[in-house]
């Protein structure tokens, strides 16, 4: 595996583990925990799209 198959699979498992975090935001905490977890969630997308921009350039 080289830098970019990392990155790949780095930003594949940031999405999903931003999705779960958004899933539970949404649907399981109806208290102001929601919010927390739905913008930690929204965080890992913009983590996620910064290693997706940086496959091929390190």
């Amino acid at each position: 595996m080289n830098k970019n198959t990392i990155l790949a699979w780095a930003t594949w498992i940031m999405i999903i583990v931003g999705c779960g975090l958004i899933a539970l935001g949404a649907f399981r905490y109806d208290d102001v925990a929601g919010y927390g977890f739905a913008s930690v969630g929204i965080g890992f997308f913009a983590i996620a799209w910064v290693f997706n921009a940086l496959k091929g350039r390190v």
